[in-house]
């Protein structure tokens, strides 16, 4: 029977989220309307997506024995993530800085932390250790690159699709790129990997050929407002963006990589585990916050019976 779960190689935070009516400028204090700690981390949120979008969801990286190595393991079982390969470290726990201005849009400092301590051969203990019942890995860049590059050629070799949002972006290794099967970069990513300003779908189209001459099978290159372009060697297929109101884009990406992860999974096509994520992402952006805007597959499917598409049972 093929394996319906997601193993995601990634970090784990402690998001402290300032809001504010503006971003302060270089020097500028501005006040805040509020404040929140919540989990997140690349890894934390893709795994908690992927795990509310149905898929078992197993999670490996990094905790601190700081109280907030305790907040963060609490709401990752308490969303349904399996924590077996989770490593509480003597160290801190990771710790993204926030600030969201009125109108949804964010910067972000990640002080990685703990998740600087996951080793090559913690990863390969979890990829033994979930074989045979996960059959799509994701990775991201806030661990070390050398780690990630690791769990790609490793989670290759295993059998299992590999999902790399290369976020935040950082210069890889050629070598790396034949075991990424989808790659899922933003339009900065996107820009900051090849080279090619990415401000259109045909611009979006050049960059996703870098990503294919290197031996990518699949560039999925998301758009904000403008949806997703799907490229592989067969054809490019762009898919528009769901209307909603955005809030907080805080873990959109994320929400979209999780459910099209958790799809992929699942065994659903190519098409709908795209239109399953950029639905999950767009409900991601109309709540404040990462790990509490993370949208369910109840949610997902609502959303898109709304726009007259067909869901996956």
């Amino acid at each position: 029977m093929r394996p319906k779960g997601v193993v995601v190689v990634g970090s784990i935070s402690a998001d402290v989220t300032a809001f504010a009516r503006r971003l302060p400028r270089r020097g500028e204090t501005v006040l805040g309307d509020d404040v929140t700690v919540n989990l997140g981390g690349k890894g934390a949120n893709q795994a908690v997506a992927a795990a509310r979008a149905g898929a078992p969801t197993w999670l490996v990286g990094c905790v601190g024995t700081d109280p907030f190595g305790d907040i963060v393991s609490s709401a990752l079982r308490a969303h349904g993530v399996t924590l077996t390969e989770v490593r509480s470290v003597g160290s801190r726990t990771g710790i993204a800085h926030i600030r969201v201005d009125a109108s949804g849009e964010n910067d972000i400092v990640m002080t990685p932390l703990a998740n600087a301590d996951l080793t090559a051969e913690m990863v390969d203990e979890s990829i033994r250790a979930v074989r045979g019942r996960a059959g799509v890995l994701l990775l991201q860049l806030e661990i070390p690159a050398e780690v990630a590059c690791h769990a790609a050629e490793a989670g290759a070799r295993a059998g299992l699709t590999v999902v790399l949002d290369p976020a935040p972006a950082q210069p890889l290794p050629d070598r790396v790129w034949p075991h990424v099967a989808v790659v899922t970069p933003n339009e900065s990513e996107a820009a900051a990997l090849t080279g090619v300003e990415v401000v259109d779908v045909e611009s979006a189209e050049r960059a996703a050929a870098w990503f294919l001459d290197r031996g990518v099978r699949h560039a999925l290159i998301t758009l904000g407002s403008a949806g997703a372009l799907s490229v592989t060697p067969e054809r490019a297929r762009h898919f528009p963006a769901y209307p909603v109101t955005p809030v907080d884009t805080t873990a959109a990406g994320d929400a979209f990589t999780g459910s099209f992860g958790a799809a992929l999974a699942a065994g659903l096509d190519v098409s709908t585990a795209i239109r399953r994520g950029m639905a999950a992402g767009a409900l991601a952006t109309t709540l404040p916050g990462a790990g509490a805007s993370l949208p369910d597959r109840k949610a997902v499917d609502e959303l898109l019976d709304a726009m007259g598409e067909e869901t996956a049972h």
